[in-house]
């Protein structure tokens, strides 16, 4: 495989994959993968799930070296969502350790799979440290949408409302996925990329089927989404046939690179 130069000083880009529990992000981090390898850009693959027990993927570098859910739990006496708070912290203090190992490889995308539980990531510590003690300018939030939890307006805005805070929490770019594009039916999918490409419909939509009392909550809603630039066209995309992936690459080269593909070496 050949080396490819993706810039001044040969950067790493480092995309994380955030979302809620069951999203698809592992599924994305090794689907991405693959498909970066067969189009021979070097991408490595890093895991900061310490309770995840089974991956689609084997990990380049995997946070499990250094910090065990099982062990935690043990040690301090908790279950598994206390441990699972404990491990979190205890995962951003390894943050060095985790840029070290990364480091050994000479690679141009990082692709990061962080832990199942959003607020793990976004709203303690753990991702802003990783995010600042990697390299914040070159980094990217995949935000993974399940589509199943996107049919209706307000669950769909409130998937928006998760990505806007992920974005302002994390301050730096960020890209909507709509994940398993192939486990809802045609019609859904047409209209959750409607909603996404049109925030009038989606606005009307969602006035329609919220009760009058919530009309006051909901077109404030739509205000925030709207202020924070969060309502993107979302990118469909299929962790089973990789339909979608080079639009997701495209996303990563027009962020950092104008547009500019890579040159190999």
């Amino acid at each position: 495989m050949g080396r490819w130069i993706i810039g001044p000083g040969d950067e790493m880009i480092f995309v994380y994959m955030v979302g809620t529990a069951g999203s698809g992000k592992s599924s994305l981090t090794g689907a991405f993968h693959d498909w970066c390898l067969r189009q021979e850009f070097d991408a490595i693959t890093v895991n900061l799930d310490p309770g995840v027990v089974n991956l689609p993927y084997a990990p380049d570098v995997d946070v499990r070296e250094w910090i065990s859910l099982d062990e935690v739990m043990k040690e301090y006496g908790l279950g598994p969502n206390g441990a699972q708070v404990v491990c979190a912290d205890m995962v951003a203090l390894n943050a060095k350790e985790v840029e070290e190992r990364i480091k050994e490889y000479r690679t141009d995308y990082v692709l990061i799979d962080t832990p199942g539980q959003l607020e793990l990531f976004v709203f303690r510590s753990t991702g802003k440290v990783f995010i600042d003690q990697l390299d914040a300018g070159h980094s990217l939030l995949a935000f993974v949408i399940d589509p199943s939890l996107a049919t209706t307006p307000t669950n769909f805005v409130s998937q928006l409302m998760l990505s806007s805070i992920t974005q302002f929490r994390m301050s730096v770019p960020l890209v909507n996925i709509l994940s398993k594009m192939d486990i809802v039916d045609k019609d859904a999918l047409e209209m959750i990329l409607e909603w996404g490409k049109d925030p009038e419909k989606l606005y009307g939509d969602l006035m329609v089927k919220s009760p009058s009392m919530y009309y006051q909550l909901s077109e404030g809603l739509m205000t925030v989404i709207k202020g924070m630039e969060a309502h993107t066209s979302l990118m469909p995309i299929s962790n089973k046939t990789l339909e979608g992936m080079e639009n997701f690459y495209t996303s990563i080269q027009n962020t950092f690179m104008g547009g500019e593909d890579l040159d190999r070496e």
